[in-house]
């Protein structure tokens, strides 16, 4: 399973800082996550830290 930042996204880089393996950066008009280096916070905290954090309640699992 993978984490997906949808098109809500207001651009606000909150889950960039967030990402313990620097998985999110900022695309065209939304961040985007890379699906390959994504751990969902593995190892790091008990559910993914940029749920958490995005005021837009955004990001998903896909």
């Amino acid at each position: 399973m993978s984490l997906q930042i949808t098109e809500e996204c207001t651009f606000c880089a909150a889950c960039e800082a967030e990402c313990p393996v620097n998985a999110i950066s900022a695309g065209n008009d939304v961040f985007v996550i890379d699906s390959s280096a994504c751990t969902e916070c593995e190892g790091f905290a008990d559910q993914p830290a940029c749920i958490g954090v995005c005021p837009a309640e955004c990001i998903i699992k896909a």
